[in-house]
């Protein structure tokens, strides 16, 4: 019985896939490493700032997960996250509208921008990369335009229009911190997950960056859905924006560039394939984490900041050439030998019969284990007589080839 639940362990742990485990694993191992070798890690301030550090970019890059399930990209989110949320604040702080209807404001505007992005490129078929390039740009002007190139504030903690602020932090009589723009973002990565996994819209996503085209000739509204993941990108983009001002009170103009690849690498990172077609909205959460502990482990250490920019790099890069491997093992053929095919057929008749034996009374437990037994060393003995065939075979082939081409070029 061991035997059988420990198969079916390795089972699980090869289908599941041994990358899924190595982003929780980095997290792990970087918050530990941070805490024995940095200054105050293990402390609840930092975990705090970590997470303060982490609702923005965490909701932009489960908007982004969508987009690069479809195989494209959204280098738009973090500026369009910006100038929604200082046109958001212009409208509080110089057109006197109130709190409430600044925040829709802010959703609204972000969400046009993910729908005119779902527009260039499901529609129009442009390329995503210069469609979106072009509306990052677009969208640093407009948030420059509307604000007159002025910053916005919004109200600070405690004011009667900045209650929206303990959404994302909460700060008790006794001035401690409690972070529930955690409870936020776990909220809506849930939420998120069930989208694409329980929903229509999530499966035809999937599909969609898997093969587009097949998903075309069955029947799928390849157009809408694409669009669909740009609108969801653009939506979260805006939540990320009530989130920034939440955290960090003032936006300037003319600021998230370089947002967008945080949001990225963050996908990426969690697993999340460049090729479409894969994605994890916790495995992208497990990201963005990585990078903030990265950003307040560093200073720790007395290194600038601006390293982690360096090491997410690095961590970006192999987590590319994991996904290419990953790719090319699925999308690689294996031929199997005839001593393969030997060893297949006798493992699953050993399968069968450990499969009776758990089921099996104990008069016949003795009488299954012989037969196992046995089967086990048949399989040994003529699999390896099978291999050492085919190696002779292999073997004299080259032979053949090598001589062959020795007398072709004497000739």
């Amino acid at each position: 019985m061991t035997d059988s639940n420990n198969e079916t362990l390795m089972q699980r742990m090869k289908a599941v896939g041994l990358e899924k485990f190595l982003a929780p694993a980095a997290l792990v191992i970087l918050y530990v490493f941070f805490g024995i070798f940095g200054r105050n890690f293990f402390s609840y301030a930092t975990l705090v700032n970590i997470l303060d550090s982490s609702y923005y970019i965490g909701f932009i890059a489960i908007g982004v997960t969508f987009v690069i399930i479809t195989a494209g990209i959204d280098l738009s989110c973090g500026t369009v996250m910006m100038a929604a949320a200082i046109i958001g604040g212009t409208a509080f702080k110089t057109w006197g509208w109130p709190m409430w209807l600044s925040l829709l404001l802010i959703l609204f505007v972000a969400t046009a921008f993910g729908f005119f992005n779902g527009i260039l490129v499901a529609r129009l078929k442009l390329p995503p990369f210069i469609a979106t390039l072009g509306t990052m740009m677009i969208s640093l002007g407009v948030g420059s335009i509307v604000s007159n190139v002025r910053s916005a504030t919004f109200p600070p903690r405690g004011a009667d229009s900045g209650w929206f602020k303990s959404m994302f932090k909460l700060i008790t009589d006794s001035n401690a911190s409690i972070p529930t723009g955690a409870i936020m973002l776990f909220g809506v990565a849930i939420i998120a997950v069930i989208i694409l996994t329980r929903t229509k819209m999530g499966r035809y996503i999937f599909a969609v960056g898997s093969n587009k085209e097949a998903a075309r000739l069955s029947g799928v509204n390849v157009a809408k859905w694409e669009m669909m993941a740009y609108v969801v990108s653009g939506f979260l983009a805006g939540v990320g924006g009530i989130a920034f001002a939440a955290v960090y009170t003032t936006v300037m103009p003319a600021q998230g560039q370089g947002f967008e690849l945080y949001a990225i690498a963050g996908a990426v990172i969690g697993g999340t394939s460049l090729s479409g077609g894969v994605g994890s909205i916790f495995g992208t959460l497990i990201g963005v984490f990585i990078m903030s502990v990265l950003r307040s482990g560093l200073p720790s250490m007395d290194l600038p900041a601006h390293y982690q920019t360096f090491f997410t790099g690095l961590v970006v890069i192999g987590a590319v050439l994991l996904d290419i491997y990953r790719n090319k093992a699925a999308s690689g053929v294996k031929l199997l030998t005839p001593a393969d095919t030997y060893k297949e057929e006798m493992l699953g008749k050993i399968k069968a019969l450990k499969q009776e034996l758990a089921s099996s009374d104990a008069s016949q437990k003795p009488v299954l284990h012989k037969k196992i037994a046995a089967l086990k060393a048949e399989m040994r003995k003529t699999y390896a007589q099978m291999r050492k065939e085919e190696k002779k075979q292999k073997a004299a082939l080259k032979a053949e080839e090598k001589a062959f081409t020795s007398t072709t070029k004497s000739q």
